[in-house]
């Protein structure tokens, strides 16, 4: 009975440190993709932004086209 006892104690004390280790594993598995995915969030923020700035460009360039269009007589 003592070694059937001190073997489930054993068994029980591996299974803990199993999951111990998975549980470490996970929670760095978790920080890594938690920190990937804030890096990716800032670069989608930062090329969000970027392209605002080009739209304005854009629309800047074609109002100052039309402009000059507008300038040109007729043939």
């Amino acid at each position: 009975m003592d070694a059937e006892l001190a073997s489930l104690e054993q068994k029980l004390e591996q299974l803990i440190s199993l999951h111990a280790a998975a549980q470490a594993r996970l929670n760095s598995q978790y920080a890594a993709a938690r920190a990937e995915s804030q890096r990716l969030q800032d670069k989608v923020d930062a090329l969000e932004d970027a392209n605002r700035e080009l739209n304005d460009k854009l629309g800047l360039v074609g109002s100052r086209l039309e402009a000059l269009l507008a300038r040109i007589p007729e043939a």
